[in-house]
């Protein structure tokens, strides 16, 4: 296990991050609690020129603040009024590029991993952006920290998943993007060998 340090996170290219994330694994620490999950779903946003992001065009609120931080930080936003989507920040500072991480295999606290989601175990335990932050204990207050800490982090666990495992297709829910909801920015793998 190496924890990704912050220079992973500063790299220019938000969908080779996105691809590459697919493996990794994310880790909460969370009332005492560890969970971690294999990623296996992501999407990427490529900011102010991404009519799909929070900070098109170079959009700034209180809100869309966080993307402009320097990679490694998390931004987690309220979706629908219900559901707590949890994203990367990558690139440097003031360039607000993000990736949601939409879906993960759980490998480690799976016993409060049922109980945070009031479940069974199901193949859709985590999948969707919604119950990965359900599933991981991430909220609100856990927008804009480091994610290389000890609440939340990623990993190389050296989990091996080929290339023609990963899946690549426009990205879920983002109809009002036009032309960009066509991008394809989201990769995604079923292939659960680990």
């Amino acid at each position: 296990m190496s924890k990704l340090k912050v220079s992973y996170y500063s790299n220019p290219d938000v969908v080779f991050l996105a691809k590459d994330l697919i493996g990794k694994t994310l880790c909460t620490h969370i009332n005492n609690k560890l969970t971690c999950g294999i990623i296996t779903e992501t999407e990427a946003y490529a900011g102010v020129v991404d009519k799909a992001s929070h900070a098109h065009g170079g959009r700034r609120t209180n809100r869309t603040e966080t993307m402009y931080s320097k990679g490694g930080i998390s931004y987690v936003y309220l979706c629908y009024g219900i559901h707590r989507l949890f994203n990367i920040v990558t690139n440097t500072i003031d360039i607000p590029h993000a990736i949601l991480i939409r879906a993960i295999y759980p490998t480690k606290g799976l016993e409060e991993i049922l109980i945070r989601r009031g479940l069974k175990f199901s193949d859709n335990l985590c999948v969707g952006p919604g119950k990965v932050s359900q599933a991981l204990g991430i909220d609100l207050i856990h927008n804009n920290i480091s994610l290389t800490g000890k609440e939340i982090w990623l990993q190389d666990d050296h989990v091996k998943i080929n290339e023609s495992d990963i899946n690549v297709g426009p990205r879920i829910g983002i109809d009002y993007a036009g032309e960009d909801a066509k991008l394809p920015y989201r990769f995604w793998t079923t292939n659960y060998n680990f």
